[in-house]
């Protein structure tokens, strides 16, 4: 499995998305400009900008035609996907964490972060059809959460809120009233910052991945926790595979001291475990420093990975990947 390296961006990356024919490959960095390229080859087909701070989180409209970036800058921005227009752009009074469509995109869930004595928040804006018609206005805001929310995506049906970030709690919100349904159990649950929240395609369970080095599987609609996969590094990034019952998990010591330690004694590979069995099956070593950011092909047949060395690697499986047998 050879990878394709994707040299696009000269910072550290942040986080990937598949459209979802898995043709395209978004990918956002710190350096202001989210890029666009060619899933099967890598070819970069283009970036959109517009942002002047590092862009945090990304995510792609069902029919491929609208991109939301939310960064830094204190700015969530609209695109088009296909001439990297800028259609407009939701602007804050602190950086924008997270992004996600909600199912028929018409609404997107956007996270604030704490800053100069703004709580973060949760909020819901409504995208219009015509660009000319958007507003700024939220269709629903909430506060509450202590500290930074790094993740917040839509539940089933668009009817809840799944929201993580540095207290180490996962919690359910409604998405019509803003009502705390469910939190996740202090004991069982993470003990340190959750950095990333993987929601499967049919979102019946959803993968955590914490500073506590592990990371964690959890059912949408009753918050109990399923599995746990035990790693030796804090885990930033995670994914699960759509075809086979595998889930891919990255991470590494922390950016500071990456300097200091052999590029195998950092553990920068992302492990692939059994998501059932709880086994680990391999790793995919590559990056010179942590990864940030693992996504899936919606086709289940490759995945590309994000570093904090600025590279985006793409592999594609061989296919003795599809046999293996626990």
């Amino acid at each position: 499995m050879r990878p394709i390296l994707m040299k696009g961006h000269e910072r550290p990356l942040t986080f990937l998305k598949y459209n979802r024919e898995g043709d395209l490959l978004l990918s956002c960095a710190k350096d202001h400009t989210p890029t666009v390229w060619f899933a099967d080859d890598g070819q970069r087909l283009g970036t959109y900008r517009g942002h002047n701070g590092a862009v945090w989180c990304c995510d792609v409209s069902h029919d491929s035609t609208r991109l939301v970036t939310g960064s830094a800058d204190q700015s969530v921005k609209l695109w088009d996907v296909q001439t990297g227009t800028q259609l407009y752009s939701f602007n804050f009074n602190s950086p924008a964490r997270s992004v996600d469509f909600s199912v028929g995109d018409k609404l997107v869930i956007i996270t604030t972060d704490p800053f100069m004595g703004n709580p973060s928040t949760i909020q819901v804006k409504r995208i219009a059809e015509d660009p000319e018609d958007q507003t700024s206005d939220s269709v629903l805001t909430i506060k509450g959460p202590q500290g930074r929310i790094n993740r917040a995506v839509w539940g089933p049906l668009n009817k809840t809120i799944i929201s993580a970030g540095e207290d180490s709690i996962i919690r359910i919100w409604d998405s019509e009233t803003g009502r705390l349904l469910k939190e996740s159990d202090k004991e069982s649950g993470h003990q340190k910052t959750i950095s990333s929240l993987c929601m499967f395609t049919d979102k019946s369970h959803f993968l955590t991945g914490s500073a506590d080095k592990s990371a964690k599987l959890w059912d949408t609609r009753s918050l109990t926790l399923l599995k746990t996969y035990q790693m030796d590094r804090p885990v930033n990034a995670v994914a699960i595979s759509p075809l086979l019952d595998h889930v891919v998990i990255g991470g590494g010591q922390e950016a500071v001291n990456v300097t200091m330690t052999d590029r195998r004694a950092g553990k920068f590979e992302a492990k692939f475990y059994h998501k059932i069995l709880q086994d680990e099956i391999g790793g995919v070593k590559g990056h010179f420093g942590p990864i940030n950011a693992l996504a899936f092909n919606p086709d289940g047949r490759s995945f590309s990975s994000g570093g904090e060395d600025g590279y985006v690697r793409l592999h594609h499986f061989d296919p003795d990947y599809f046999s293996i047998r626990m």
